[in-house]
């Protein structure tokens, strides 16, 4: 009769140590979250701090969400595109040089909000300097000065519109809800695609607008600081970042949970034409969309 009760003591050991191993695994968990700084320096292309084009002028946008398409860890600046760590990949569809990433199963996450949680398990020991994120969609509003005449009444004002915008390198596209209001598209989209929803409000009254267009080709800035020794793929949107305060270390015994706060600056990031030089986005003067790409990733441990 001795051998029920140290049988039971065995089990019960067996289950407070499987718990204790379920729990130890929920907190030794790699989680990157996104913050959108409006003040962060603005970096061109090759990671250098830049001003605006001549002609030009530009806004920080109010973010509102945006989608990670791929993401990977690099050891070094002469770690080529793929030969890191990656952690996540979103669904694609087609093939060949009709391959698109599936906007219909991205993860649009808000400032502050988690777009990868792996568990430290699943990555190998060693040293990481660099993080790499393809961004593949980004929703924002934007002000811009609506100038014009409806039925003979001179109308000059300011409204908010929403941008989805597009930065990956293709973009299946079934719909989109850009604000309040879907766009149908169903095909497939460069880079630089963008929507655009607003309400126009006059004399008590409201007009929609829903409408979509194009940014120029390979205007999108891509900013890469190892470009020299580590380019990414023209066309694509996979930005690079070197971790701070330092690289991020991973041993493999790891029992806490490391968080890293991906910081992408908006600074100025939605840049337009500006024909009618007062620095006021003015779409019915003809101004376009120059560029709407992110100016610069800083991940952070904490």
């Amino acid at each position: 009769m001795r051998f029920l009760p140290v049988v039971l003591l065995a089990c019960l050991a067996l289950l407070f140590s499987c718990k204790k191993n379920v729990k130890a695994d929920e907190r030794a968990r790699l989680t990157m979250k996104f913050r959108f700084d409006s003040t962060q320096v603005r970096l061109n292309n090759v990671g250098q701090p830049t001003n605006l084009v001549v002609g030009n002028a530009a806004q920080s946008p109010v973010m509102n969400g945006v989608s990670a398409h791929y993401v990977e860890l690099a050891p070094s600046a002469f770690t080529a595109i793929g030969n890191g760590i990656v952690l996540s990949r979103a669904a694609e569809t087609g093939s060949g040089s009709s391959l698109a990433i599936d906007f219909g199963q991205a993860q649009i996450a808000p400032d502050g909000g988690a777009f990868v949680s792996v568990p430290l398990t699943d990555i190998p020991p060693g040293e990481y300097e660099f993080l790499r994120v393809s961004l593949s969609y980004q929703n924002f509003d934007v002000k811009y000065l609506l100038d014009t005449v409806v039925a003979a009444t001179p109308i000059r004002q300011e409204f908010f519109g929403t941008v989805a915008g597009f930065l990956g390198f293709n973009n299946f596209i079934r719909t989109v809800r850009v604000k309040d209001r879907t766009l149908n598209v169903n095909g497939t989209r460069p880079q630089g695609f963008w929507a655009f929803e607003s309400n126009i409000r006059f004399n008590g009254l409201t007009f929609p607008v829903l409408d979509s267009a194009t940014a120029p080709a390979g205007a999108t800035t891509v900013v890469n600081p190892i470009f020299s020794t580590s380019p990414v793929p023209e066309g694509s949107c996979i930005i690079t970042g070197a971790f701070v305060p330092g690289k991020l270390v991973i041993r493999g015994n790891e029992t806490r949970h490391i968080e890293v706060e991906v910081s992408l600056s908006t600074n100025k990031s939605f840049e337009w034409n500006d024909l009618v030089p007062d620095g006021r986005w003015e779409p019915l003067r003809g101004e376009r969309v120059q560029d709407m790409g992110i100016r610069g990733m800083i991940p952070r441990l904490r």
